[in-house]
């Protein structure tokens, strides 16, 4: 089997991340990941990029981050697609199948509703996973659940502080009869090998596409997670 990396943060994009593209890269392939997806906040969400600056520069910006990590997986052997974390008043989207293309493209993209923006998402091809549906925080004021929007739910991030809210989510994916993802929201360099999650698949996932196929198809055939999930 194949482990796919499905949720990740760098320096370069989001205001949260330590860890550079390259950096998270080199840490994905000393932990034998055959993939990852670089799913940076959005411009919408807590990104590093500068709101004031023209659309075009404000993606080009954006998409640094994927484009680091990409370099050097290719350089080191490491499939790196990109993807992005979407937010909607502190719900958080995973979209994958799009690029920085379509993202030029729409020019209007953070002044349409998230239901347009999840139509357009599937118009292009792509998917979208439900990020930690249950995670509570301080910036998070409701929970918000989008059903007929979404393609999947990530029962599993490593980044939750209380295994209930994993436990939750994996309720609502069963509930709606969504396929169900994995990933580590990983954001820094770290040590512990039990924080990283993903996905497992029966053939690598080579594009952004296969995962689409994946997650659509329901041939996500396991979870990374830790121990006590």
């Amino acid at each position: 089997m194949f482990l796919t990396e499905t949720h990740l943060h760098t320096r370069e994009s989001s205001a949260c991340a330590s860890a550079t593209g390259a950096q998270q890269a080199e840490q994905y392939k000393a932990l034998g990941y055959d993939t990852i997806f670089v799913t940076d906040h959005f411009l919408n969400g807590n990104t590093a990029v500068d709101r004031s600056l023209p659309w075009s520069e404000q993606v080009e910006l954006y998409c640094a981050g994927y484009e680091n990590a990409k370099k050097r997986g290719d350089e080191i052997g490491l499939t790196v697609l990109f993807g992005i974390e979407y937010g909607w008043n502190a719900t958080d989207l995973l979209i994958y199948g799009v690029d920085k293309e379509w993202l030029l493209s729409y020019p209007d993209t953070l002044r349409i509703s998230v239901q347009e923006f999840c139509d357009r998402v599937h118009m292009a091809g792509g998917c979208i996973v439900h990020a930690h549906p249950f995670r509570e925080a301080d910036y998070i004021n409701e929970m918000k659940f989008l059903p007929r929007q979404t393609d999947g739910v990530e029962v599993f991030n490593s980044g939750n502080r209380m295994n209930v809210w994993n436990e939750r989510a994996k309720w609502y994916a069963v509930q709606y009869g969504k396929t169900m993802t994995a990933g580590s929201d990983c954001h820094h360099i770290s040590a512990d090998k039990d924080s990283f999650a993903g996905v497992y698949t029966d053939e690598k996932i080579e594009t952004a596409a296969d995962y689409v196929k994946a997650v659509k198809n329901g041939q996500i055939l396991g979870l990374k997670t830790r121990s006590d999930f």
